[in-house]
Protein backbone atom coordinates (compact mmCIF):
# COMPACT_ATOMS: atom_id res chain seq x y z
CA UNK A 1 0.00 0.00 0.00
CA UNK A 2 3.01 2.11 0.10
CA UNK A 3 3.36 2.82 -3.16
CA UNK A 4 -0.34 3.46 -3.71
CA UNK A 5 -0.71 7.41 -5.85
CA UNK A 6 -3.92 7.33 -3.95
CA UNK A 7 -3.02 9.54 -0.50
CA UNK A 8 -6.81 8.79 1.24
CA UNK A 9 -6.82 5.17 0.50
CA UNK A 10 -3.69 4.78 2.31
CA UNK A 11 -5.10 6.69 5.48
CA UNK A 12 -8.01 4.14 5.11
CA UNK A 13 -5.40 1.20 4.70
CA UNK A 14 -4.00 2.44 7.88
CA UNK A 15 -7.21 2.46 9.22
CA UNK A 16 -7.30 -1.17 8.14
CA UNK A 17 -4.32 -1.76 9.64
CA UNK A 18 -5.25 -0.99 12.61
CA UNK A 19 -8.32 -2.78 12.96
CA UNK A 20 -10.45 0.39 13.00
CA UNK A 21 -14.19 0.21 11.38
CA UNK A 22 -14.23 2.57 8.55
CA UNK A 23 -16.92 5.24 8.36
CA UNK A 24 -19.20 6.16 5.48
CA UNK A 25 -16.46 8.88 4.45
CA UNK A 26 -14.23 6.22 4.29
CA UNK A 27 -15.97 3.84 2.11
CA UNK A 28 -17.06 6.46 -0.52
CA UNK A 29 -13.28 7.49 -0.73
CA UNK A 30 -12.68 3.82 -1.32
CA UNK A 31 -15.45 3.54 -4.21
CA UNK A 32 -13.85 7.37 -5.46
CA UNK A 33 -10.02 4.94 -6.00
CA UNK A 34 -9.03 5.12 -9.12
CA UNK A 35 -6.03 2.61 -7.55
CA UNK A 36 -7.45 -0.51 -8.58
CA UNK A 37 -5.05 -2.78 -7.64
CA UNK A 38 -3.95 -1.38 -4.18
CA UNK A 39 -7.57 -1.55 -3.12
CA UNK A 40 -7.65 -4.97 -3.99
CA UNK A 41 -4.40 -5.32 -2.11
CA UNK A 42 -5.86 -4.03 0.50
CA UNK A 43 -9.26 -6.29 0.45
CA UNK A 44 -7.57 -9.21 -0.13
CA UNK A 45 -5.04 -8.85 3.05
CA UNK A 46 -8.26 -9.09 5.31
CA UNK A 47 -9.50 -11.76 3.16
CA UNK A 48 -6.75 -13.70 3.92
CA UNK A 49 -6.43 -12.37 7.47
CA UNK A 50 -9.90 -14.23 8.47
CA UNK A 51 -9.44 -17.49 6.00
CA UNK A 52 -6.14 -17.52 4.50
CA UNK A 53 -6.37 -19.22 1.13
CA UNK A 54 -9.76 -21.14 1.90
CA UNK A 55 -12.56 -20.98 -0.58
CA UNK A 56 -15.51 -21.89 0.08
CA UNK A 57 -18.53 -23.53 -2.44
CA UNK A 58 -21.16 -26.18 -1.91
CA UNK A 59 -23.61 -28.42 -4.25
CA UNK A 60 -26.72 -26.65 -4.69
CA UNK A 61 -29.91 -26.42 -6.40
CA UNK A 62 -32.11 -23.34 -6.41
CA UNK A 63 -35.93 -24.07 -6.78
CA UNK A 64 -38.26 -21.53 -7.74
CA UNK A 65 -41.97 -22.93 -5.95
CA UNK A 66 -43.52 -20.18 -8.00
CA UNK A 67 -42.70 -17.01 -10.66
CA UNK A 68 -46.44 -15.98 -9.68
CA UNK A 69 -45.91 -12.43 -8.11
CA UNK A 70 -47.75 -9.25 -7.75
CA UNK A 71 -44.73 -7.14 -6.62
CA UNK A 72 -43.76 -6.02 -10.11
CA UNK A 73 -40.17 -4.93 -9.04
CA UNK A 74 -38.45 -2.94 -12.17
CA UNK A 75 -34.98 -4.83 -11.63
CA UNK A 76 -36.77 -7.88 -12.14
CA UNK A 77 -37.13 -10.34 -15.05
CA UNK A 78 -38.17 -13.54 -12.86
CA UNK A 79 -41.87 -12.46 -12.03
CA UNK A 80 -45.32 -13.04 -13.78
CA UNK A 81 -48.72 -12.18 -13.63
CA UNK A 82 -51.08 -14.53 -13.29
CA UNK A 83 -52.49 -14.85 -16.57
CA UNK A 84 -49.28 -14.92 -18.09
CA UNK A 85 -48.39 -18.21 -20.34
CA UNK A 86 -45.50 -18.98 -18.68
CA UNK A 87 -46.67 -18.41 -15.38
CA UNK A 88 -46.29 -21.65 -12.94
CA UNK A 89 -46.39 -23.15 -9.50
CA UNK A 90 -45.31 -26.20 -8.98
CA UNK A 91 -46.90 -29.15 -6.55
CA UNK A 92 -45.78 -31.11 -4.29
CA UNK A 93 -44.60 -34.01 -6.56
CA UNK A 94 -42.71 -31.32 -8.90
CA UNK A 95 -41.09 -30.09 -5.94
CA UNK A 96 -40.05 -33.92 -4.95
CA UNK A 97 -38.75 -34.74 -8.41
CA UNK A 98 -36.48 -31.56 -8.75
CA UNK A 99 -35.12 -31.85 -5.19
CA UNK A 100 -34.37 -35.77 -5.94
CA UNK A 101 -32.55 -34.92 -8.84
CA UNK A 102 -30.44 -32.19 -6.82
CA UNK A 103 -30.12 -35.41 -4.01
CA UNK A 104 -28.85 -37.71 -7.41
CA UNK A 105 -26.41 -34.70 -8.25
CA UNK A 106 -24.82 -34.74 -4.11
CA UNK A 107 -26.77 -31.45 -3.63
CA UNK A 108 -26.79 -31.03 0.57
CA UNK A 109 -28.60 -27.60 -0.42
CA UNK A 110 -31.65 -26.80 -1.90
CA UNK A 111 -31.99 -22.87 -2.08
CA UNK A 112 -35.98 -21.71 -1.89
CA UNK A 113 -37.28 -18.51 -3.29
CA UNK A 114 -40.09 -17.32 -5.15
CA UNK A 115 -43.03 -15.02 -6.26
CA UNK A 116 -45.25 -13.31 -4.14
CA UNK A 117 -48.00 -15.39 -4.99
CA UNK A 118 -51.63 -14.36 -3.20
CA UNK A 119 -53.41 -17.47 -4.98
CA UNK A 120 -52.23 -20.44 -2.23
CA UNK A 121 -52.46 -20.93 1.07
CA UNK A 122 -49.89 -20.29 3.49
CA UNK A 123 -49.98 -24.08 4.04
CA UNK A 124 -48.56 -24.72 0.83
CA UNK A 125 -45.25 -23.33 1.94
CA UNK A 126 -45.80 -25.79 5.16
CA UNK A 127 -46.75 -28.73 3.33
CA UNK A 128 -43.53 -27.89 0.91
CA UNK A 129 -40.57 -27.48 3.50
CA UNK A 130 -42.09 -30.59 5.68
CA UNK A 131 -42.31 -32.64 2.78
CA UNK A 132 -39.43 -32.47 1.41
CA UNK A 133 -37.97 -32.48 5.15
CA UNK A 134 -39.35 -36.09 5.25
CA UNK A 135 -38.50 -37.28 2.11
CA UNK A 136 -34.92 -35.75 1.79
CA UNK A 137 -33.93 -35.04 5.41
CA UNK A 138 -29.99 -34.60 3.99
CA UNK A 139 -30.92 -31.35 2.19
CA UNK A 140 -30.68 -27.95 3.91
CA UNK A 141 -33.87 -26.31 3.43
CA UNK A 142 -32.39 -22.64 2.82
CA UNK A 143 -35.68 -20.61 2.33
CA UNK A 144 -37.57 -17.61 1.71
CA UNK A 145 -35.98 -14.17 1.83
CA UNK A 146 -37.47 -11.12 4.20
CA UNK A 147 -40.19 -10.18 1.56
CA UNK A 148 -41.59 -13.26 1.33
CA UNK A 149 -41.76 -13.82 5.34
CA UNK A 150 -43.14 -9.97 5.38
CA UNK A 151 -45.79 -11.25 2.68
CA UNK A 152 -46.58 -14.33 4.70
CA UNK A 153 -47.25 -12.59 7.48
CA UNK A 154 -49.46 -9.39 6.61
CA UNK A 155 -51.37 -11.66 4.25
CA UNK A 156 -52.10 -14.49 5.66
CA UNK A 157 -52.74 -11.68 8.75
CA UNK A 158 -50.12 -13.74 11.37
CA UNK A 159 -47.57 -12.77 13.36
CA UNK A 160 -43.72 -12.26 12.47
CA UNK A 161 -42.81 -14.84 15.16
CA UNK A 162 -45.99 -17.40 14.22
CA UNK A 163 -44.67 -17.27 10.57
CA UNK A 164 -41.08 -18.15 11.13
CA UNK A 165 -42.14 -20.16 14.01
CA UNK A 166 -44.50 -22.43 11.60
CA UNK A 167 -41.11 -22.44 8.89
CA UNK A 168 -38.94 -23.70 11.21
CA UNK A 169 -41.28 -26.64 12.39
CA UNK A 170 -42.00 -27.47 9.08
CA UNK A 171 -38.37 -27.52 7.82
CA UNK A 172 -36.30 -24.68 7.22
CA UNK A 173 -33.29 -24.31 8.22
CA UNK A 174 -31.70 -20.81 7.32
CA UNK A 175 -33.04 -18.26 4.25
CA UNK A 176 -31.02 -16.92 1.82
CA UNK A 177 -30.36 -12.48 1.46
CA UNK A 178 -32.55 -11.75 -1.29
CA UNK A 179 -35.08 -8.29 -1.59
CA UNK A 180 -32.25 -6.42 0.75
CA UNK A 181 -31.56 -4.65 -2.94
CA UNK A 182 -30.98 -1.07 -1.23
CA UNK A 183 -31.97 0.17 1.54
CA UNK A 184 -31.81 3.55 1.15
CA UNK A 185 -34.63 5.90 0.24
CA UNK A 186 -35.90 7.23 -2.13
CA UNK A 187 -33.73 4.65 -4.45
CA UNK A 188 -35.57 1.82 -3.24
CA UNK A 189 -39.25 2.98 -3.51
CA UNK A 190 -37.88 3.78 -6.76
CA UNK A 191 -37.20 0.32 -7.71
CA UNK A 192 -39.32 -2.13 -5.77
CA UNK A 193 -42.22 0.11 -4.76
CA UNK A 194 -44.02 -3.01 -3.58
CA UNK A 195 -41.46 -4.63 -1.34
CA UNK A 196 -41.30 -3.95 2.65
CA UNK A 197 -39.37 -0.99 2.90
CA UNK A 198 -35.36 -1.21 4.68
CA UNK A 199 -36.39 -1.41 8.48
CA UNK A 200 -38.74 -3.94 8.00
CA UNK A 201 -36.20 -6.43 6.07
CA UNK A 202 -33.64 -5.92 8.67
CA UNK A 203 -36.09 -6.06 11.59
CA UNK A 204 -37.48 -9.24 10.28
CA UNK A 205 -34.15 -10.48 9.88
CA UNK A 206 -33.55 -9.81 13.60
CA UNK A 207 -36.06 -12.04 14.39
CA UNK A 208 -35.24 -14.91 12.51
CA UNK A 209 -31.37 -14.68 14.05
CA UNK A 210 -33.16 -14.50 17.17
CA UNK A 211 -35.52 -17.56 16.83
CA UNK A 212 -32.03 -19.54 16.30
CA UNK A 213 -31.31 -19.44 12.06
CA UNK A 214 -28.78 -17.72 10.06
CA UNK A 215 -29.22 -15.54 7.20
CA UNK A 216 -27.52 -13.83 4.54
CA UNK A 217 -27.84 -10.53 3.36
CA UNK A 218 -27.21 -9.09 -0.31
CA UNK A 219 -26.88 -5.74 -2.31
CA UNK A 220 -28.24 -5.09 -5.27
CA UNK A 221 -26.07 -2.68 -7.58
CA UNK A 222 -25.37 -1.39 -11.02
CA UNK A 223 -28.87 0.23 -11.77
CA UNK A 224 -29.46 3.67 -10.38
CA UNK A 225 -28.21 3.82 -7.08
CA UNK A 226 -25.37 5.99 -5.58
CA UNK A 227 -22.23 4.88 -4.45
CA UNK A 228 -23.49 6.82 -0.74
CA UNK A 229 -26.85 4.22 -1.48
CA UNK A 230 -24.72 1.57 -1.48
CA UNK A 231 -22.10 2.43 1.62
CA UNK A 232 -25.00 3.13 3.55
CA UNK A 233 -26.53 -0.08 2.54
CA UNK A 234 -23.09 -2.02 4.63
CA UNK A 235 -23.02 0.50 7.44
CA UNK A 236 -26.71 -0.92 8.12
CA UNK A 237 -26.23 -4.66 7.93
CA UNK A 238 -23.04 -3.95 9.97
CA UNK A 239 -24.86 -2.46 12.34
CA UNK A 240 -27.61 -5.10 12.90
CA UNK A 241 -24.61 -7.77 12.58
CA UNK A 242 -23.21 -5.81 15.98
CA UNK A 243 -26.92 -6.33 17.78
CA UNK A 244 -27.50 -9.92 16.09
CA UNK A 245 -24.58 -12.10 14.67
CA UNK A 246 -27.00 -13.78 12.51
CA UNK A 247 -25.62 -12.69 9.28
CA UNK A 248 -23.13 -15.33 7.96
CA UNK A 249 -22.36 -14.50 4.19
CA UNK A 250 -22.89 -10.78 2.39
CA UNK A 251 -23.13 -10.97 -1.95
CA UNK A 252 -23.20 -8.55 -3.51
CA UNK A 253 -25.37 -8.86 -7.25
CA UNK A 254 -24.50 -7.54 -9.96
CA UNK A 255 -27.77 -6.17 -11.68
CA UNK A 256 -28.37 -7.63 -14.84
CA UNK A 257 -30.68 -5.30 -17.44
CA UNK A 258 -31.54 -7.56 -20.02
CA UNK A 259 -35.61 -8.66 -19.76
CA UNK A 260 -36.39 -5.68 -16.82
CA UNK A 261 -37.45 -2.45 -17.14
CA UNK A 262 -34.45 -1.13 -16.96
CA UNK A 263 -33.17 -2.98 -19.99
CA UNK A 264 -32.13 0.24 -21.25
CA UNK A 265 -28.84 0.47 -18.27
CA UNK A 266 -25.52 -0.91 -19.31
CA UNK A 267 -25.35 -2.84 -15.76
CA UNK A 268 -22.20 -2.46 -13.49
CA UNK A 269 -18.41 -2.76 -15.24
CA UNK A 270 -16.22 -5.16 -14.22
CA UNK A 271 -14.24 -2.69 -12.47
CA UNK A 272 -17.51 -1.33 -10.60
CA UNK A 273 -18.01 -5.12 -9.83
CA UNK A 274 -14.55 -5.43 -8.37
CA UNK A 275 -14.30 -2.33 -6.73
CA UNK A 276 -17.57 -3.34 -4.40
CA UNK A 277 -16.36 -6.93 -3.50
CA UNK A 278 -12.83 -4.72 -1.81
CA UNK A 279 -15.33 -2.18 -0.71
CA UNK A 280 -17.61 -5.01 0.46
CA UNK A 281 -15.20 -6.97 2.58
CA UNK A 282 -13.79 -3.73 4.15
CA UNK A 283 -16.44 -2.15 5.18
CA UNK A 284 -18.27 -5.32 6.32
CA UNK A 285 -15.48 -6.17 9.18
CA UNK A 286 -17.65 -8.86 11.50
CA UNK A 287 -18.77 -10.33 8.77
CA UNK A 288 -17.36 -13.53 8.26
CA UNK A 289 -18.08 -14.38 4.25
CA UNK A 290 -18.18 -12.14 1.69
CA UNK A 291 -19.39 -14.15 -1.93
CA UNK A 292 -18.23 -13.91 -5.63
CA UNK A 293 -21.67 -15.05 -7.18
CA UNK A 294 -20.27 -16.82 -10.17
CA UNK A 295 -23.89 -16.63 -11.88
CA UNK A 296 -23.87 -12.97 -11.69
CA UNK A 297 -20.53 -12.15 -12.08
CA UNK A 298 -19.85 -14.71 -14.86
CA UNK A 299 -16.76 -17.40 -14.14
CA UNK A 300 -14.03 -15.43 -15.16
CA UNK A 301 -14.76 -12.14 -12.93
CA UNK A 302 -15.89 -14.27 -10.30
CA UNK A 303 -12.81 -16.06 -10.22
CA UNK A 304 -10.40 -12.70 -9.96
CA UNK A 305 -13.20 -11.51 -7.24
CA UNK A 306 -11.64 -13.95 -5.26
CA UNK A 307 -8.28 -11.67 -5.38
CA UNK A 308 -10.86 -8.18 -4.32
CA UNK A 309 -12.04 -9.87 -0.88
CA UNK A 310 -14.39 -12.63 -1.68
CA UNK A 311 -13.69 -16.24 0.14
CA UNK A 312 -17.16 -18.04 -1.40
CA UNK A 313 -18.00 -18.49 -5.33
CA UNK A 314 -21.49 -19.89 -3.87
CA UNK A 315 -22.18 -23.56 -5.90
CA UNK A 316 -23.50 -25.99 -8.41
CA UNK A 317 -26.44 -24.39 -8.96
CA UNK A 318 -28.43 -26.35 -11.01
CA UNK A 319 -31.91 -25.02 -12.02
CA UNK A 320 -35.03 -26.83 -11.69
CA UNK A 321 -36.73 -26.74 -15.37
CA UNK A 322 -37.47 -23.21 -14.64
CA UNK A 323 -36.26 -19.73 -15.10
CA UNK A 324 -33.85 -18.46 -12.06
CA UNK A 325 -34.88 -16.07 -10.37
CA UNK A 326 -31.05 -14.67 -10.81
CA UNK A 327 -30.51 -14.63 -14.67
CA UNK A 328 -26.91 -15.18 -15.24
CA UNK A 329 -24.54 -13.22 -17.31
CA UNK A 330 -23.04 -16.48 -19.06
CA UNK A 331 -23.96 -17.63 -22.73
CA UNK A 332 -27.62 -19.23 -22.44
CA UNK A 333 -28.37 -18.37 -19.34
CA UNK A 334 -25.92 -20.53 -17.81
CA UNK A 335 -26.92 -21.67 -14.10
CA UNK A 336 -25.02 -24.67 -13.99
CA UNK A 337 -21.29 -25.57 -13.43
CA UNK A 338 -19.79 -28.86 -12.44
CA UNK A 339 -18.15 -29.50 -9.48
CA UNK A 340 -15.15 -30.31 -10.92
CA UNK A 341 -15.08 -27.34 -12.94
CA UNK A 342 -15.83 -25.16 -9.81
CA UNK A 343 -12.54 -26.70 -8.23
CA UNK A 344 -10.09 -26.26 -10.99
CA UNK A 345 -11.62 -22.27 -11.04
CA UNK A 346 -11.28 -21.53 -7.71
CA UNK A 347 -7.39 -23.55 -7.96
CA UNK A 348 -6.49 -21.87 -11.12
CA UNK A 349 -6.98 -18.24 -9.26
CA UNK A 350 -4.52 -19.72 -6.94
CA UNK A 351 -6.84 -20.59 -3.75
CA UNK A 352 -7.76 -24.16 -2.19
CA UNK A 353 -11.64 -24.95 -3.04
CA UNK A 354 -13.05 -26.07 0.15
CA UNK A 355 -16.82 -27.92 -0.21
CA UNK A 356 -19.07 -26.79 2.82
CA UNK A 357 -22.61 -27.16 3.49
CA UNK A 358 -25.09 -24.13 4.19
CA UNK A 359 -23.70 -23.16 7.07
CA UNK A 360 -20.06 -23.50 6.32
CA UNK A 361 -19.27 -26.87 7.77
CA UNK A 362 -16.96 -28.60 5.75
CA UNK A 363 -18.00 -31.44 3.65
CA UNK A 364 -15.97 -34.56 3.20
CA UNK A 365 -17.42 -36.99 0.59
CA UNK A 366 -15.95 -40.32 -0.02
CA UNK A 367 -13.68 -40.96 -2.97
CA UNK A 368 -15.97 -43.68 -4.30
CA UNK A 369 -18.14 -40.14 -4.61
CA UNK A 370 -17.18 -38.38 -7.50
CA UNK A 371 -20.03 -35.55 -8.91
CA UNK A 372 -20.01 -34.47 -12.79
Amino acid sequence: MNSSHDRKLMETADKVEAHERLSLADGLALYASDDLPALGKLADKVRRRKHGTTTYFNVNRHFNPTNVCYADCKFCGFYRTPRQADAYTHNIDESLRIAGEAVSEGATELHIVGGLNTKLPFSYFTDLLSTLRQQYPQLHLKAFTMVEIDHFAHFYKMTDEAVIQQLIEAGMGSCPGGGAEIFREPTRSMICAHKCDARRWLDLSAKVHAAGLKTNATMLYGHIESMEDRVDHLIRLRELQDQSGGFQCFIPLAFYPPGTQLAHLPGPSGVDSLKTMAVSRLMLDNFDHIKAYWVMLGKRLAQVALHYGANDIDGTITKGGELSESYSVESNNEVRMPKAELIALIEDAGFQAVERDTVYNRVERSSSVSLA
